[in-house]
């Protein structure tokens, strides 16, 4: 998806990973499909590379590696994984192989390496899709310096979230409950579009309610967003479908107390000083949750601090060279 389309995440992540690698001495270009003459040894393919696609770079002696965000299957509960694997396993024996092929299904048993952000997502590559252990490698996000060097500051009594305003980020249920706990929420972040439904009914009922949300739409600045967290009473992202969030890794390393879904991949990734709150429709139950941590917040353990993109790009060098050599 191109970064002018959909901002987030993905796009610091690709970005990040870049130039991590460059500052390592690798020779690191995005692919260039109008360029027959680019020349290289790897393909690092951020989401699902087609099976064709796949074959195409081996034809070439080029060698795939693959990483793909699974959030919405990491998000989803034990019994209704073992549905998609019961669909997925009845497909692939009884449906005709050019429906099959559409969900590039095999692309994870023919790329070269995988990547995960996290062991959950390990383990669903290997249990959705038949990948195979050996090819599979855990690497997680860094953080940027600017957060790990921002200087300690007085909390103030804001909670922050940095996130798009989409409905899957639960903006609005944060706010609504937010405002039923009597706890300030300092909203960061922007729609994918500005005339988009779910936005604008956060944005009407952040209006209608300042005293307790705080809007202040996108800040690129990435260390004023440091000294924002460093300020912060404590950072809440209540998504329902997520993947080893960037900015709540940011926060932990600005020593923020975090208050996460209660999700895979936040119980995998912060196993020691996270807080966690369930994922319902429930305006209460949330808003219990969100009061909780508000008040314990300051004495709450931090997380232990994540990795930075120069570690990431050295564990990436890694994978790289053991492809080369396989």
């Amino acid at each position: 998806m191109p970064f002018s389309l959909a901002h987030g995440g993905q796009a610091i992540q690709i970005q990040q990973t870049m130039t991590a690698l460059q500052g390592l001495g690798l020779a690191v270009e995005p692919m260039r499909w109008w360029d027959e003459t680019q020349t290289g040894d790897i393909v690092h393919y951020f989401g699902r590379m087609p099976a064709d696609q796949i074959d195409f770079t081996h034809k070439k002696n080029l060698k795939v590696v693959m990483a793909e965000l699974l959030s919405v299957q990491g998000s989803r509960s034990a019994r209704q994984l073992r549905i998609q694997k019961c669909l997925s396993l009845g497909l692939e024996r009884f449906a005709p192989r050019s429906f099959i092929a559409s969900f590039n299904w095999n692309s994870y048993r023919l790329a070269d390496a995988l990547i995960a952000n996290t062991a959950w997502e390990k383990h669903l590559m290997e249990y959705l899709f038949g990948a195979d252990p050996r090819k599979t490698h855990v690497v997680p996000n860094g953080v940027e310096e600017v957060f790990f060097n921002s200087p300690p500051v007085p909390r103030g009594p804001w909670l922050v979230c940095t996130a798009t305003l989409t409905a899957r980020k639960r903006i609005l249920a944060l706010a609504e409950a937010a405002v039923k706990a009597q706890t300030p929420v300092w909203v960061i972040g922007r729609a994918y579009a500005e005339n988009d439904p779910y936005s604008q009914k956060f944005l009407a009922f952040a209006n209608a309610n300042q005293k307790w949300i705080r809007f202040a739409g996108a800040i690129d600045d990435r260390g004023e967003l440091a000294k924002i967290y460093r300020s912060a009473r404590g950072f809440v992202l209540l998504s329902t479908v997520e993947t080893r969030s960037l900015s709540a890794e940011e926060a932990v390393a600005c020593e923020c107390p975090v208050l996460l879904s209660d999700l895979p991949w936040a119980r995998g990734t912060f196993a020691q000083g996270a807080q966690f709150c369930p994922v319902t429709d429930s305006v209460s139950v949330t808003a219990e949750a969100l009061r909780r941590f508000y008040d314990a917040a300051p004495g709450l353990p931090r997380p232990p601090k994540p990795a930075t993109w120069p570690e990431v790009g050295r564990q990436f060098r890694g994978v790289y060279e053991q492809v080369l050599a396989a």
